[in-house]
């Protein structure tokens, strides 16, 4: 379980930063309001994301078993 849980947020915690700051630049440009623009996405976006990670990630890792073997 301590795994299962250093995992999803160091995973969420990855994909909230890289997808939030694709996101943004790619809206905004890189800009002087670049960083509080990116830092206000983080913020709401890595919570929503580590719950997200926590709960389906056991489902699919079982999943890309069962498609791995296939």
């Amino acid at each position: 379980m301590k795994q299962r849980v250093i995992f999803a947020g160091l995973m969420s915690l990855m994909l909230s930063s890289m997808m939030t700051g694709w996101v943004t630049w790619i809206n905004l440009g890189f800009n002087g309001q670049f960083f509080f623009h990116w830092g206000n996405a983080f913020i709401v976006a890595w919570p929503a994301a580590a719950i997200i990670a926590f709960t389906i990630s056991a489902k699919l890792h079982k999943i890309s078993i069962r498609l791995a073997n296939w």
